[in-house]
């Protein structure tokens, strides 16, 4: 071995402790199915049902059939490619990285360390970096059984802190995007907490639902990490500030909701908050209003495995939709898939 680079989380501030009227235990109800197998060629098919007692049923429902466009076929991958329309895009998103350091990147007890290649078995994912072979590994705390879920936007500084500790713990999250004007989430956060809020937690594992990013964050480092909050997200207004200058050059996209067919399961994302490609296909999928599961990629998350091994290939974005069994890579296709097949035709034409 020639060499080895580790990467730690350092040390936490302590953050204050949780408001107690910020916490509520609610009583849920969720059932989600996966595929047994993460190597399995099926789309994948979840399907959530989360009810309040005396609250009614939030579920998913379309009224209109979903079906993929005419003629629609998969791009090949092609590893950081850009489309020339997309180019802008990318290097804005990308300013994120400078502000906040990036924080996110790595999940937590990341380490990496350079092998020969035929230490690592065929089959295996492991990054290559100008002919040599890194081995990545982390140290993950208790796993949820279940999703934790998220009602967020985009463009909101404290649900992006939020989405980063999200990355670093390795977590799957179901999201319910609530962009400004949205008709189904936003609502139901009200319902729930009493106020239209943003980021706001429901932990179905422990009926534990709350609001306040670093109250969500102290949540689940302690319940899902190793109790230490990363220095990043332990700077109070300097967190927040960083977090919001990192959306400057996106100029809002991802706030604001766009007109479109509600999918009858969610979708699902591989993707990790500080990758410029995974961001803009985040955007859509919150203005669009289409609720997906994130699999979190950050380096060293064993879920790099498990989609080399779906897919045949490992890289970020990664789309499957249940609901037409469309599979793809590319981030800009993406885009332009998620907008034929869920746009209304009257946002279309606006």
């Amino acid at each position: 071995m020639a060499a080895v680079l580790s990467f730690r989380q350092p040390p936490s501030l302590q953050p204050s402790s949780p408001s107690r009227n910020l916490v509520r235990r609610i009583p849920l109800r969720v059932s989600a199915q996966f595929p047994e197998s993460p190597s399995s060629s099926s789309s994948v098919s979840t399907k959530v049902v989360v009810e309040e007692e005396g609250e009614g049923k939030l579920g998913f429902s379309s009224s209109s059939t979903i079906i993929a466009p005419p003629n629609f076929k998969p791009p090949e991958p092609k590893r950081f490619a850009i489309r020339p329309d997309k180019t802008f895009d990318i290097l804005s998103a990308s300013l994120a990285l400078i502000f906040r350091l990036g924080t996110g990147v790595f999940v937590q007890g990341y380490s990496a360390s350079f092998v020969s290649e035929d230490e690592i078995p065929p089959g295996k994912y492991a990054l290559k970096i100008a002919g040599l072979t890194v081995k990545e590994t982390s140290k993950l705390g208790p796993r949820p059984e279940k999703p934790i879920e998220i009602y967020e936007f985009e463009s909101c500084p404290f649900c992006r802190k939020v989405r980063e500790i999200v990355g670093i713990l390795d977590l799957d999250v179901l999201f319910y995007p609530c962009p400004r004007n949205g008709p189904n989430f936003r609502p139901e956060v009200s319902k729930m907490g009493g106020k239209q809020q943003f980021p706001y937690m429901v932990d179905p594992n422990t009926s534990v639902a709350m609001y306040e990013s670093d109250d969500i964050i102290k949540y689940l480092v302690e319940k899902y990490g190793d109790g230490t909050t990363p220095l990043m997200l332990s700077l109070g207004l300097l967190t927040t500030l960083t977090a919001g200058f990192a959306m400057i050059g996106r100029m809002g996209k991802g706030s604001f909701y766009t007109p479109s067919k509600q999918p009858t399961r969610p979708l699902a994302l591989w993707a990790y908050e500080p990758s410029p490609f995974c961001k803009i296909v985040r955007e859509v999928l919150v203005e669009l209003e289409l609720p997906h599961i994130l699999h979190s990629t950050a380096r060293g998350s064993p879920k790099r495995q498990d989609l080399y091994e779906r897919a045949g290939h490992f890289q970020v974005p990664y789309l499957e939709d249940p609901n037409t069994g469309v599979k793809m890579f590319e981030s800009a296709d993406i885009i332009d898939y998620l907008r034929a097949t869920y746009m209304l035709p009257e946002a279309q034409l606006s």
